[in-house]
């Protein structure tokens, strides 16, 4: 796998997705999760991802990496846990 000095993107997982011909957003997703999961410790990651969509979105509007990184800069609150012993009902 290729390190890249980006340390927005380190292992240059978005990067590549760009440079695959024929792409489709299921295998953008799952680059994405992928770049998400493999981002160093106490990097913050809404900063990175602000930096690759401003890098790659103007040249790229109607690639599906595009849409995946806009999506998730849509997001504003972190993600949560749901089930285990506290949505339980008691009683």
């Amino acid at each position: 796998m290729t390190r890249t000095e980006d340390t927005s993107d380190p292992k240059g997982l978005i990067r590549e997705a760009y440079r695959i011909e024929g792409i489709g957003a299921a295998e953008c997703r799952s680059i994405f999760l992928d770049w998400a999961l493999s981002l160093p410790e106490g990097l913050d990651q809404a900063q990175a991802l602000r930096a690759l969509h401003m890098r790659f979105a103007a040249d790229h509007p109607d690639h599906p990496m595009t849409e995946v990184l806009r999506q998730g800069l849509g997001r504003t609150d972190a993600p949560r846990r749901r089930g285990g012993w506290r949505s339980r009902p008691r009683g």
